[in-house]
């Protein structure tokens, strides 16, 4: 499928004025940029089969009924991560209130956030996210800065659609503006290639053709939640389904994996269990010492630590106005931490 790079996208709707229902209609006539991860399998949130049902009217891969605070913080939050943005970067972002359309594959769509102008007078993409601070860690890869591969993909399709070079992320992880974190991808011929030719054939095998893609995610909390959905609570008077042999295989297997686990658990607790024991053996051999030398070197501590308790009401205030009196309110609880370290010349 070779690319065409002299195309612009067209403009399916404005949709400054649609209502929401609206917009969820145009959006089902194609592939947008978050819909891209659930095609490769790699989105977090959906199923490739989620997004099928949604596209074909069956079950609403929006739904957000669980997790509408979430969604509903993000949207609020999207121009001031924009306007961080901007005054992080200097860079002029703006908006254009539409759903574009790849002229080549009219299946594929772009609803974006902002768009950037650059120094140079080229365009770029800006795609706004929040996240929590325990999240963060999502943004590298190795030490390296990343981007998620479910965002990259979304930045991949829009640059595809767009015929634009460049993508931008920016994504608020806590409430000062040096809580973002900024990155950037460049378009990939090859990536993009991929990506164009296996959304043709979701939109032409499993959407015009009505045909429901298998699961083939790696998620099995993902796809139980798929079937949650779908398929609701089990009907306890329906018949027993006769399985294929292929599907009979898949309870072979899972007894043969819950057997395998069996045995490991086994395993861990037997290990667990001896490891509690020699614990007691060397602190029965250290008697009223809370430390020892091991022939090899390695150090044994068993030593007590204090833990500061404070009553919460008024101690603050306390401990300002008074503080000659506030040790009398604190309380101390004691517990002893056993750990063994390597000598220096092994850690070294």
């Amino acid at each position: 499928m070779p690319q065409n790079l002299s195309y612009r996208p067209t403009v399916l709707v404005e949709t400054e004025k649609l209502t929401r229902p609206e917009w969820l209609d145009y959006r089902r006539r194609g592939i947008g940029g978050s819909d891209a991860a659930a095609v490769l399998g790699i989105s977090p949130f959906w199923t490739a089969r989620d997004l099928y049902y949604d596209k074909v009217g069956i079950v609403s891969a929006t739904d957000d009924r669980e997790n509408w605070v979430a969604l509903e913080v993000g949207t609020l939050l999207e121009p001031l991560v924009a306007r961080i943005f901007a005054k992080k970067t200097g860079l002029k972002v703006y908006q254009r209130k539409c759903i574009f359309q790849h002229p080549l594959y009219p299946w594929m769509l772009a609803d974006l956030d902002y768009l950037v102008e650059l120094t140079d007078g080229k365009t770029a993409i800006l795609e706004v996210k929040t996240t929590n601070y325990n999240a963060k860690g999502k943004w590298w890869r190795n030490g390296d800065e990343a981007v998620p591969v479910y965002y990259e993909s979304q930045g991949r399709h829009y640059m595809a659609v767009m015929n634009l070079d460049r993508v931008y992320y920016c994504c608020l992880y806590g409430n000062s503006e040096d809580e973002v974190l900024i990155r950037h991808i460049d378009r990939d011929m090859d990536y993009e290639l991929e990506l164009i030719s296996l959304e043709h054939d979701f939109w032409e095998n499993n959407i015009l053709s009505k045909s429901p893609p298998p699961y083939l995610e790696d998620n099995g909390d993902l796809i139980l939640e798929s079937l949650r959905r779908t398929l609701g609570q089990p009907s306890p008077g329906a018949e027993p389904v006769s399985l294929t042999q292929t599907q009979s295989d898949r309870v072979i297997r899972y007894l043969e994996l819950q057997e395998e686990k069996r045995r490991c658990d086994a395993d861990t607790k037997t290990v667990e269990n001896e490891m509690k024991r020699l614990k007691a053996l060397i602190i029965a051999d250290m008697g009223s010492s809370s430390s020892a030398v091991s022939t090899d070197g390695y150090v044994v501590s068993w030593k007590i630590s204090r833990t500061a308790g404070i009553f919460k009401d008024g101690l603050d205030r306390l401990k300002e106005v008074h503080p000659d009196i506030y040790s009398e309110y604190v309380t101390y609880s004691e517990r002893r931490n056993f750990s063994i370290k390597r000598p220096k010349e092994d850690a070294a």
